[in-house]
């Protein structure tokens, strides 16, 4: 081997060996509308992850400005979870998958394969919406265990990067109806 080719192994291997716990590369297009600089695990992921936009009224140009929000802001019905392509998926809960012609089906912002959980937790049933999911391993009508690998995180539909976007809705509910996630994703903050 010449000492270019060793010497190029030995900088790789130190820089894998310092790189901080759970390290993820950043997506030239992730921009994160939140001051939370704090990484994330939960159940619903593989990995520890920042939160590009929170749920509610934020500064993010993708959405138009909502009547309950300051100024110009838009409200997000969601919370924009910023990953790798690929990331796994998990369920966070036990659940059902939704037929994707049940009501409060979500459009094409989504991309082009999200779906739904209906999953029972804190008291109540409600709808958990994945969006921008690449490659979906569940279908319409399966009951799915928490653990199970879901699906893999991607760009579809998402002008801003690789992302689990999470969203909470009442049973049968549409995104106006969207409820705070936060508990549901189950987000730990990783110190």
């Amino acid at each position: 081997m010449t000492r270019t080719l060793l010497g190029a192994l030995l900088v790789a291997l130190i820089l894998a060996l310092v790189a901080p716990a759970g390290a993820q590369a950043k997506d030239p297009r992730w921009h994160f509308y939140t001051s939370d600089h704090h990484r994330y695990r939960s159940p619903w992921f593989a990995g520890a992850h920042r939160i590009m936009i929170g749920f509610g009224c934020n500064r993010s140009p993708w959405y138009a400005h909502d009547s309950r929000c300051p100024g110009s802001q838009g409200y997000h019905h969601g919370i924009d979870i910023a990953m790798d392509c690929g990331t796994p998926l998990y369920a966070g809960l036990s659940g059902r998958v939704l037929s994707p012609s049940a009501p409060g089906r979500p459009g094409s912002a989504y991309g082009v394969h999200p779906f739904r959980l209906r999953v029972k937790a804190y008291g109540r049933s409600v709808d958990i919406l994945i969006g921008h999911a690449r490659t979906v391993f569940v279908k319409s009508g399966e009951r799915v265990k928490a653990g199970q690998r879901i699906a893999l995180a991607s760009d579809s539909g998402a002008p801003d990067g690789c992302h689990l976007h999470f969203e909470v809705r009442p049973v049968d509910g549409g995104y106006h109806s969207a409820i705070r996630p936060r508990k549901w994703l189950q987000l730990r903050a990783v110190v």
